[in-house]
C-alpha cells in the first residue's frame, strides 16, 4: 500500500458522478459558487454542500470567500492534470467503435480551444494543425508513430523549429496523442513539444495563470491558421 500513496483516496473522491461533474466544470481554472455547481451537477443544495465539503477536506478544492459567498476552485494545477489524464486514458481505453462519437461539448470552452497536454498542445487548435499536416503530406502516420516527410521537415525548419535538437531528446520524436475533447489525435512527442515552445516564443500563444488553457493572440490566429494550409 505504501507504494501507491493517496491513489485510492483520490479515486474515491472522483468516483461520484456529481463530484466529477463539479470538478470538470472547474477545469478551466475558474472559481464558482456552490449554487452554480449544484446546477451543473444536477444536485440539491444540501447534497452539493456535502460533496463540496468532501472535496475540500480531501484537498481537491480550495475555497475563496467573497463577501457572503464562498467560491470553489481546483486547489492545485496538479489536480487538473490528474483529471485530464484520466479523461485521456478513458478515451484511449474505449473500443474503436465508441471513439468516433461526436465531440463532447461538456469540456470548458477555454480548454477545448487550446490547452497544454503535458509539454505539447491539445484542443481544437492542435487537432486542426495536425490534420492539416497530414493532409498536406508533412507527416507520415503509422499507428501511433509519426515522422516527417522531406517537405514537412523543410516546413518545420522554416517555422524556426530545431529538428536536430528534437531528435536528440531521449524520448519518442513524434507520436499521436489522443485528444479527449476532440476525440481525434493531436501531435505529441519531442516534435509536439518543440512546436508548442516555438509558438510561445513567437508570441502566437500565451499561457494562463490559473489553468492549462492557452490564449491565442491575434497574430497567432493568423500564423497558426497558415501552418500546412492548402
Amino acid at each position: 500500500m505504501e507504494y501507491a500513496p493517496g491513489i485510492s483516496h483520490l479515486a474515491g473522491l472522483l468516483a461520484d458522478p456529481g463530484r466529477a461533474a463539479m470538478l470538470w466544470a472547474l477545469m478551466d481554472g475558474s472559481a464558482r459558487p456552490a449554487g452554480e455547481l449544484a446546477l451543473i451537477a444536477g444536485l440539491s443544495a444540501s447534497s452539493t454542500s456535502g460533496h463540496l465539503n468532501r472535496l475540500s477536506e480531501g484537498g481537491l478544492l480550495a475555497v475563496e470567500t467573497r463577501g457572503r459567498n464562498r467560491y470553489y476552485r481546483l486547489s492545485t494545477p496538479e489536480i487538473g492534470v490528474a483529471i485530464e489524464a484520466l479523461a485521456s486514458a478513458s478515451l484511449a481505453s474505449q473500443p474503436p467503435r465508441l471513439r468516433a462519437v461526436p465531440v463532447s461539448r461538456t469540456a470548458p470552452p477555454a480548454l477545448r480551444q487550446a490547452r497544454t497536454c503535458y509539454d505539447h498542445m491539445a484542443g481544437e487548435l492542435a487537432v486542426g494543425v495536425f490534420d492539416r499536416m497530414r493532409n498536406s503530406g508533412w507527416v507520415v502516420v503509422e499507428g501511433t508513430s509519426v515522422d516527417l516527410t522531406a517537405e514537412g521537415a523543410e516546413a518545420m525548419v522554416g517555422l524556426g523549429i530545431d529538428l536536430g535538437d528534437a531528435r536528440r531528446k531521449r524520448r519518442q520524436f513524434a507520436c499521436t496523442c489522443p485528444d479527449w475533447s476532440e476525440r481525434k489525435p493531436h501531435l505529441g512527442g519531442a516534435l509536439g513539444a518543440a512546436m508548442l515552445q516555438n509558438m510561445l516564443t513567437q508570441g502566437w500563444i500565451e499561457t494562463t495563470a490559473t489553468s492549462r488553457a492557452l490564449r491565442v493572440t491575434p497574430r497567432g490566429q493568423r500564423a497558426i491558421a497558415g501552418i500546412a494550409a492548402a
